[in-house]
């Protein structure tokens, strides 16, 4: 496994923000892979993140396995599935610097929408959009999922129009990610990236990743967010300048 101090010293709290997310605070977890890929390449901190976040998914999808809506997902995971093709030839074929700069973006958009989502801005599709389009946010979702493990955006503006019950929303975005989770892995074994040593690191990580899903469970009922979320996303914005600085720099 990797042993390099300032890699745990970042993937530690990367990794605990997934949990979080998994335990309420939803989309902080986006911050763990550009925190990751700040001391190593953005593939291999994807890879290392992926085997966590099918094992975090396997909670979510045995709590609402009954309450899932099968249109959205008979639309989004076909589309999904050509997103992450899409993102892995993007890996395969194109240089890191590339990737880098590509995941630095995304993580500016990501966390730059979030913060304009608070504040009461919202993009949206109608909710009575042709499935085209829920297609299109499908492979959106896709690609930046396989990219930077951020796929909820695009999703979301698909999902949300459509006033699903709480319970099925939920179900439904487990599901989705979940299967997601699972169709990007054939992209990084073909990338080599399911190496001893990566799955290794995952391994050493999990737990942390596990602790800190209840301890979401637990803070997201005391504490108020919102200057927690404000912190996070600001965070993840200047971390996305910094991969963008460094791929130019490159």
């Amino acid at each position: 496994m990797l042993t390099d101090p300032l890699f745990y010293a970042l993937a530690v709290p990367a990794v605990v923000m997934m949990g979080l997310a998994k335990g309420g605070f939803a989309g902080v977890g986006a911050v763990a892979m550009p925190l990751l890929a700040l001391v190593i390449s953005p593939v291999q901190a994807a890879a290392i993140l992926l085997p966590i976040l099918i094992v975090q998914d396997l909670v979510g999808v045995w709590a609402f396995r009954k309450t899932w809506d099968r249109g959205v997902l008979a639309v989004m995971l076909p589309s999904a599935a050509v997103g992450i093709f899409l993102g892995y030839l993007l890996a395969a074929q194109v240089s890191a610097v590339v990737v880098l700069a590509v995941l630095g973006a995304i993580s500016i958009l990501f966390a730059a929408h979030r913060l304009w989502s608070a504040r009461g801005g919202r993009v949206t599709a109608p909710s009575n959009a042709p499935w085209p389009v829920g297609a299109a946010l499908g492979v959106a979702s896709g690609f930046t999922s396989q990219i930077a493990h951020a796929g909820q955006p695009p999703f979301q503006m698909w999902v949300l129009p459509k006033n699903l019950s709480p319970a099925s929303l939920v179900g439904t975005t487990a599901i989705f990610f979940a299967v997601v989770n699972w169709v990007k892995v054939p992209a990084y074994v073909a990338l080599g990236q399911f190496t001893r040593e990566n799955l290794a690191t995952s391994a050493v990580l999990a737990p942390v990743a596990i602790a800190s899903t209840f301890a979401g469970v637990w803070l997201v009922r005391r504490v108020k967010p919102d200057r927690f979320y404000t912190i996070i996303y600001v965070l993840m914005i200047v971390v996305g300048a910094q991969l963008l600085w460094e791929a130019w720099r490159a």
